[in-house]
């Protein structure tokens, strides 16, 4: 999950939110795609047995990047850095504004490698997009892995 990126999504400033009734999280910041709706596979469980599958990751800075590395919780356990990183990129999940590193803690294994790669797609490829063969057609088309897109063709 370390290293930076050179690589950015540029879209035209009049693009529509993607999002139906989406909160404009989509929509381009000086022309660069900063943040990236996605979909869980299984979903954070809160204290009340809500379940929050849909949010949102901002692009990492070099002060996310940086400043994770002294953390004391790191020194100790190198491992942790992935959860300090996506606490701080993480802007929402479900109705969880800003998650904290106890709800990233709490996700499902199969839940945290999806950010992980997440992360990594969207900080060194700049996109989330995967390029895949039908294997029924035959046909090759992208598939958006962020989950928000059907993948048929």
């Amino acid at each position: 999950m370390r290293g930076l990126t050179s690589d950015v999504v540029r879209r035209p400033a009049a693009a529509p939110d993607p999002v139906p009734g989406g909160s404009g999280a989509d929509a381009p910041v000086g022309g660069i795609r900063t943040e990236y709706p996605f979909v869980l596979p299984r979903g954070y469980v809160d204290e009340q047995g809500a379940v929050h599958r849909e949010g949102i990751m901002r692009l990492a800075t070099a002060r996310d990047e940086i400043g994770t590395q002294t953390d004391p919780r790191v020194q100790q356990n190198p491992a942790y850095l992935t959860v300090l990183l996506l606490s701080r990129t993480l802007t929402r999940l479900g109705r969880v504004q800003q998650p904290d590193t106890l709800v990233i803690e709490n996700l499902f294994a199969s839940d945290l490698a999806f950010l992980q790669d997440l992360y990594r797609r969207i900080n060194q490829d700049g996109n989330t997009e995967v390029a895949v063969d039908c294997p029924a057609c035959g046909n090759s088309f992208a598939v958006d892995v962020a989950g928000d897109a059907s993948g048929e063709c």
